[in-house]
């Protein structure tokens, strides 16, 4: 549904988007035969403004594919509520580091042969209501088979459905397979033949991420026939249309996106096999100047093979120091351009920017203000810098952000803390980058996996982090970061990990950060070697193309070599 490609095509919301444009730009990369389809989005997700107190204040986030992207020549038709609906398309080239294109069609209905009403059918991300939200979906799901077609791939193709919002992929193959017989004819054949087709990837354990449509709107919307046949191929769940249930129905390859998230994803489909792919991100996309310069000295060749980036453990501390210090700088600047607030340059700085909702606890680490200036007058000076978005319907998420507004000018005097408005993933690479500690604070389970410390340790940033999600394989206490609370396997006790959280601080990461900045340092180095050569999207497309694809990628690889 969402594919972050750039900061200036607003394609995307948050990590599902961006993770599929690093999916995207791994693949392209390595050579992987692949194409990504996904909406236009014309308006966007939204721009986010925030008044004196913290308010969000949301507005369109529009821009022109016309002013951009070449046109795709062919155009399908899909069937949405007895009435076809015209489908154009935008093509984006994702250009690898060998040469390799992946391209990117973004489906688009704003088109003058469809009515007012059709062509806003791909306008906003996540917008609308659950009616509009399933309209969207024929058009990404069944829309996107089509245009696969037309453009000539059929024969072996594999359709990768990332969370349900694509499910309908499978109800187009399933019709192609049928190829005109009666829904009465259908048989574990067809959808066997069907399953063969399609992998499917589960990125949350979050209700919000599993749509639920009722019959009845299924059935205005798709037909009462279609409806019958999902039915009959056991798709559905009762009276309700369930994406995800419909994904699992028709994919031979399930996985989630961490080894804890296989774990909980298991419980929760127990009648399927549910494998573990965790994610990671473009090493090359979120890894900051300072560092690739100073990547290109020290280990050539980490580019296009991201492994290499566990030699980073030999290169000089100093040398990590000082690209560390141009990356805080780069951020600095940008604080003091939006805010008019100057950072302190030698003040232990947090960085935390996701999602403002109510499960990632943004305001966990401000729970207690007056311990924080007690640590501040025992161990030294604190800084905070925050982003993230609110959804427009989530009032809990922006109750989040004015806490944190409201919160910070009672810590004026004592701990500098901004929250920095309009997250993208230009200022996601800034703060990964330029911030000292990554921190994350999610109840557990409901972190899936999490990149953006993934992000951070590309470029030297430890983790400062709950137990959940990659953390619980990425983190080696005291060697690529920090753990918060519990051991993540005993049922998570909340009221642990403030003082937890509070404990690390004083005790053990400022004091280090201060005293021992040399061992800060190794701390850091660490986080690049260890995690920074395994969390990346290189090593989890090879993932995907040897077991949920059937490609053999090390032939492939080296065919791409000229080997």
């Amino acid at each position: 549904m969402e594919i972050g490609l750039e900061p200036g095509i607003p394609t995307y919301s948050g990590g599902l988007g961006v993770l599929a444009g690093d999916t995207i730009r791994a693949a392209a990369d390595v050579g992987l035969p692949m194409i990504a389809v996904t909406l236009a989005h014309r308006k966007g997700y939204f721009e986010q403004r925030l008044d004196e107190s913290g308010g969000q204040q949301e507005r369109p986030s529009p821009w022109d594919p016309a002013g951009r992207l070449p046109a795709v020549e062919q155009r399908v038709t899909v069937e949405v509520e007895g009435r076809l609906v015209h489908v154009g398309a935008w093509r984006y080239d994702v250009v690898g580091a060998r040469g390799h294109i992946v391209p990117v069609y973004l489906l688009d209905t704003d088109l003058p042969e469809n009515s007012d009403e059709d062509r806003r059918l791909t306008d906003v991300l996540y917008g609308g209501d659950v009616q509009h939200r399933l309209c969207q979906e024929v058009v990404l799901g069944m829309g996107g088979v089509a245009l696969v077609r037309a453009q000539g791939h059929d024969h072996g193709v594999k359709y990768h459905v990332n969370e349900g919002h694509a499910a309908l992929a499978a109800l187009a193959l399933l019709e192609l397979q049928l190829g005109g017989r009666s829904q009465w004819e259908i048989d574990d054949s067809d959808v066997d033949a069907v399953r063969a087709r399609c992998v499917f990837t589960t990125h949350t354990p979050v209700p919000a991420g599993h749509d639920r449509f009722e019959r009845g709107l299924a059935e205005r919307v798709l037909g009462t026939e279609r409806v019958a046949l999902l039915d009959r191929a056991g798709a559905m769940n009762g009276d309700w249309l369930n994406m995800t249930r419909l994904a699992l129905r028709f994919s031979h390859y399930v996985n989630a996106v961490a080894r804890r998230h296989q774990e909980v994803s298991a419980e929760m489909f127990p009648n399927h096999v549910v494998h573990g792919v965790t994610n990671g991100v473009h090493a090359v996309t979120w890894t900051s100047e300072p560092f690739r310069e100073l990547f290109d000295r020290h280990v050539p060749g980490w580019r296009e093979d991201n492994f290499l980036l566990r030699h980073v453990v030999d290169v000089p501390l100093d040398e990590i120091r000082h690209a560390h210090k141009l990356a805080r700088e780069t951020l600095f600047l940008e604080v003091a351009r939006r805010t008019g607030t100057q950072l302190d340059p030698d003040a232990m700085t947090i960085g935390f920017a996701r999602r403002s909702t109510a499960y990632k606890r943004a305001d966990l680490v401000l729970t207690d203000p007056e311990r924080l200036r007690q640590i501040v007058r025992n161990v030294g000076p604190l800084q905070m810098v925050f982003a993230g978005k609110a959804h427009p319907r989530d009032e809990v998420g922006k109750g989040l952000i004015r806490s944190i507004t409201e919160t910070a000018a009672e810590l004026r005097d004592d701990v500098r803390i901004v929250y920095l408005e309009n997250y993208d993933m230009r200022l996601g690479a800034l703060l990964t980058s330029g911030t000292d500690i990554w921190l994350n604070n999610p109840l557990r389970p409901l972190e899936a996996s999490g990149t953006s410390g993934m992000k951070a340790a590309l470029n030297g940033v430890p983790s400062l982090s709950v137990l959940d999600g990659w953390w619980v394989e990425g983190c080696l206490e005291g060697t690529t970061g920090w753990s918060i609370g519990d051991d993540g396997k005993l049922p998570q006790d909340p009221a642990r990990d403030i003082p937890e959280l509070y404990l690390k601080l004083e005790r053990v990461i400022l004091p280090m950060f201060y005293a021992m900045p040399y061992s800060f340092a190794a701390v850091m180095r660490n986080a690049i070697a260890v995690n920074g050569s395994y969390f990346n999207t290189q090593r989890m497309v090879i993932q995907y193309a040897m077991n949920a694809y059937g490609v053999n990628a090390g032939r492939m690889m080296r065919e791409k070599a000229g080997v």
